[in-house]
């Protein structure tokens, strides 16, 4: 795919071309027609389902409201024969089934389009200024476009959290995500980084830093100089702003490099993404690790990097044990063969609602869930 891919439709009997916007890097979708308010949902949803994706010329609210209906339309369960029983997936089956079906969820709901002119100007009745949040995922205006609406809702949204920010206990103050970088939603791990005993307070390196939030509980707890890295450029934006909001740029420095700094450091934290599964799409990277590719490649350099006597502190869920796409066993042995051994384990389970989910296709998993800090060291 070209680096500026073009989106191409007929209207008034004219051929007209934009650039095709998509940070997924969705391809352009390669039939689209020009709908209005005067689309039924049942209209639509056929058309997108065939393939066809929709430029939107109607009243913003409304390509809202038929987004929401084509999202009912796509959740609405099948009625099956009384009879027909089905089996119960095992946990492996049941994630890629899940994946499968969310992929193919994104990519029909992708399917509504919206124009913009420059500057981001969206040319609909009762479009929401969205410069802003543009700005903020996209950088400066380059010429008009088209884009889902489902990617803008998600850059609306990114936005709204990046001005509210997500409040840290741990912290007793608010980390403010930027768009791409991981959420810190997930308040028990950031806990078990407030709470375990720490082997030195002179210096430490923060693996995989993204908004920067453990490198700021590390400072509030009295480590004198600290190294966050990342090789996301969106990561360290948002880290080095929480970090000068949070008042902790004397203590904390915010380095672009692929897992470790140069040196070694009493202290090593690392909350790599959790599920061993090939990401969809570049925001995802904070979720699946390919081939544990960053459990690794941190389990692996980790003694190297080790000042004597010093920990690493592993932050990782077992919810890839529960659905089968990684053993204690495979975990233990990765430790092993990077020559460390395990000093000790604190493990907490999860509070975020998803877990008490019975309808969750993953709910079995879930509800089985723990969060772990592996405090490792050099065998």
């Amino acid at each position: 795919m070209s680096a500026h891919p073009q989106i191409s439709w007929t209207e008034g009997e004219q051929t007209h071309t934009l650039r095709w916007q998509s940070e997924n890097g969705t391809a352009a979708p390669k039939r689209v027609v020009v709908a209005d308010d005067r689309m039924s949902a049942d209209v639509a949803y056929r058309l997108v389902c065939e393939g066809t994706a929709l430029l939107w010329r109607g009243d913003f609210q409304n390509a809202r409201q038929l987004l929401q209906a084509l999202a009912r339309r796509i959740d609405r369960k099948p009625t099956k024969p009384r009879k027909q029983v089905a089996p119960v997936p095992t946990p492996i089956e049941a994630f890629h089934l899940h994946r499968q079906a969310q992929s193919q969820r994104a990519r029909t709901l992708a399917m509504l389009l919206l124009p913009f002119d420059d500057n981001y100007v969206m040319p609909l009745r009762r479009a929401p200024d969205v410069r802003q949040a543009c700005n903020e995922a996209y950088g400066a205006a380059d010429g008009a476009f088209v884009v889902a609406m489902r990617e803008l809702l998600g850059l609306i949204g990114a936005h709204e959290w990046r001005k509210k920010g997500v409040e840290i206990h741990a912290l007793g103050d608010r980390i403010h995500p930027h768009y791409g970088v991981f959420s810190p939603v997930r308040g028990e791990y950031v806990q078990l980084v407030a709470d375990a005993p720490l082997p030195s307070t002179k210096l430490a390196f923060d693996i995989g830093t993204g908004t920067g939030v453990l490198a700021a509980v590390l400072a509030q707890r009295g480590i004198e100089r600290i190294v966050a890295t990342d090789q996301d450029p969106r990561a360290l934006s948002c880290a080095r702003e929480n970090i000068q909001r949070l008042g902790l740029s004397g203590q904390i420095e915010v380095l672009q490099t692929d897992l470790f700094p140069q040196g070694r450091a009493p202290l090593i934290i690392c909350n790599p993404p959790w599920l061993p599964a090939r990401p969809s799409s570049a925001i995802e990277y904070a979720i699946y690790d390919p081939d544990s590719q960053m459990l690794r490649g941190f389990l692996l350099g980790l003694a190297a990097h080790l000042t004597p006597g010093g920990e690493g502190w592993l932050i990782l869920s077992d919810l890839a044990e529960h659905l089968g796409l990684r053993t204690r066993d495979a975990l233990l042995e990765m430790i092993a063969v990077a020559g460390l051994k395990v000093l000790g384990r604190k493990d907490v389970k999860p509070h975020h609602p998803r877990a008490a989910d019975v309808d969750d296709p993953l709910h079995v998993a879930r509800s089985a869930e723990v969060t772990s800090l592996w405090r490792l060291t050099a065998a």
